[in-house]
């Protein structure tokens, strides 16, 4: 019979601020299992048709010989994954075209029978050429849709092909400063998702970059990093993104993973392990605890972090993981750390505000928001060196008001009554979902080339969408603070009719810094001034400075 779970006062006021040493992480770990459990459990129990008896019988040998590899296999993260989405699959809670995947769990029968070194026969299923057994590796078995995986005295066949030959891909585990993390590049449930085939790669790099990354945290904070350490277990390749537009993931249902486009360095992996580890943290802890109840509402919110509108639980989400983040970088002292110490806290500190106000938090939701709130104020007040701080507070109002243009639009009666000049009324703007179709952040990653490698950013101004998806001269000329160029540019953008809410921002960004009071009116209201300057035409800074003040 499982006993419960009791986290320490200490360790439960450590997690509802945003922290947690490795006390937290071991009670998280050990209520995580619990939960795991009953998945499975569940599973178990709605299968019906879809029975599961074998792969469990499997299991339960390799538990009897070797308890320590039946609890790696069980807490395994895409074990998590396949499990909730499976249940979901056969509860008729999730879609799916396929049926649901009973293959998967002879998979990870056959590891675990391997570790624990049971002679053993079972089926596994092959995806796109690779049968993969979890936490030890893929083998390549070309045109077959299930593999035979037999061991006997210790020799382990996957399709008649011994592990070790050369069609067998092993995982690797990256190490540095005693943490041990598996890189995943083929289970099929590694992504958080539904099933992907296996996607070999070189671990050669990620090694180098993973020994960065930990001599970063160790240094910054040896408690936290310890408990980064005893919480994370697979990090999940992808292919690397654009320089500053790192790509991560991680999921409740997978514990202990975070998934990780090839970072610029091992400082941006770090930021990266620290990030996802937070929501991995809060997604334990909210298996334990009701922060909010939105069922009634579904509104949407903005989240500084995102280009589309959040759910609360979303919001909620990303404000734990970026008081993480915010920290982090707190503690760099060089040019890009100070702008994004600088940004980070402050667009926390606005997403705080907003999620305190909001309908459907929990009393301990609330207390949750206000202990990140209490934590975060000091940080407010830390001076920052002037080149970096003006920098995020372009970059912060840059993307709120980007989102917007891209997710509000007006009353129509209000933009006709301003239209025709008789402004009345305050109708509230409907906000429309979605992700844009290219990133709010592009003049941001402008401003960190220019902190972080000036000499790169001098090499991109000629064609700057080349490298940087999205830009264009005047973003250029905003960013290094040629105003007037970007004034005009941006200006004459909107008069040939290629307003788009980028450069409507832009404008707006343009005409603050040259002094004029219309850019703070674009800024508070672009969906507004854009949608009267539909209807009116024209000079689209008179527009604006035609506009009586609304709130925003």
């Amino acid at each position: 019979m499982s006993s419960s779970h009791i986290l320490s006062a200490d360790v439960f006021d450590e997690l509802l601020g945003g922290g947690g040493g490795t006390a937290a992480v071991a009670g998280l770990r050990a209520t995580e299992r619990s939960w795991r459990l009953l998945v499975v459990r569940a599973l178990l129990d709605a299968s019906g048709a879809h029975p599961l008896t074998d792969a469990w019988q499997l299991l339960m040998r390799a538990r009897a010989v070797d308890e320590a590899a039946f609890e790696e296999l069980l807490a395994y993260p895409a074990v998590g994954v396949w499990a909730a989405h499976t249940l979901r699959r056969l509860r008729g809670t999730a879609a799916g075209d396929a049926p649901p995947d009973t293959g998967y769990p002879h998979a990870v029968a056959a590891s675990a029978a391997i570790l624990a070194g049971l002679d053993f026969r079972t089926a596994v299923p092959v995806q796109e050429g690779w049968a993969v057994l979890p936490t030890l590796g893929a083998m390549r078995v070309p045109g077959a849709a299930t593999a035979e995986v037999t061991a006997t005295d210790g020799r382990v066949l996957v399709g008649g092909l011994p592990l070790g030959g050369p069609d067998w891909h092993p995982l690797t585990r990256l190490s540095a400063d005693g943490h041990a993390l598996l890189l995943d590049d083929a289970d099929p449930y590694r992504t958080l998702r539904t099933p992907v085939p296996a996607e070999p790669v070189s671990a050669e790099v990620w090694q180098e970059l993973f020994e960065e990354a930990r001599g970063i945290l160790r240094g910054q904070d040896a408690e936290a990093a310890g408990a980064l350490r005893d919480g994370l277990v697979a990090l999940v390749p992808r292919p690397r993104a654009e320089r500053f537009r790192p790509h991560s993931a991680s999921s409740g249902d997978a514990f202990g993973a975070a998934l990780a486009s090839v970072p610029d360095d091992g400082e941006q992996l770090a930021s990266t392990l620290v990030h996802e580890f937070q929501h991995n943290k809060l997604s334990a802890f909210m298996h334990l605890f009701t922060l909010y109840d939105d069922q009634g509402g579904g509104r949407l919110y903005y989240a500084p972090w995102r280009d589309d509108p959040r759910p609360l639980g979303g919001l909620l989400q990303g404000v734990y993981a970026f008081f993480g983040v915010t920290g982090f970088w707190r503690r760099r002292e060089h040019p890009l750390g100070r702008f994004e110490f600088a940004l980070w806290r402050d667009q926390t500190a606005h997403a705080l505000r907003a999620i305190g106000a909001a309908q459907g938090l929990t009393e301990l939701g609330r207390r949750l928001v206000a202990e990140l709130s209490g934590r975060l104020a000091p940080w407010l007040a830390e001076p920052v060196e002037t080149r970096a701080r003006v920098a995020a507070e372009l970059a912060a109002a840059d993307h709120r008001a980007t989102w917007r243009a891209y997710h509000l639009r007006p009353d129509p009666r209000v933009v006709r009554a301003h239209a025709e000049g008789r402004p009345e009324g305050k109708g509230e703007p409907e906000l429309v979902p979605g992700t844009p179709a290219r990133g709010l952040d592009t003049r941001a990653v402008l401003l960190r080339w220019l902190l972080a490698d000036p000499v790169g950013f001098e090499a991109l101004r000629e064609d700057p969408g080349a490298t940087v998806e999205g830009a264009r001269p005047e973003d250029v000329a905003l960013v290094t603070g040629d105003t007037a160029a970007a004034l005009r540019a941006y200006r004459e953008r909107i008069l040939h009719g290629d307003g788009d809410p980028e450069t409507w921002v832009g404008l707006g960004l343009a005409a603050r810094a040259a002094g004029d009071p219309a850019g703070e009116t674009v800024l508070a209201r672009p969906e507004l001034v854009m949608a009267v300057h539909a209807e009116l035409d024209g000079d689209p800074l008179e527009v604006a400075r035609g506009l009586l003040s609304c709130p925003a």
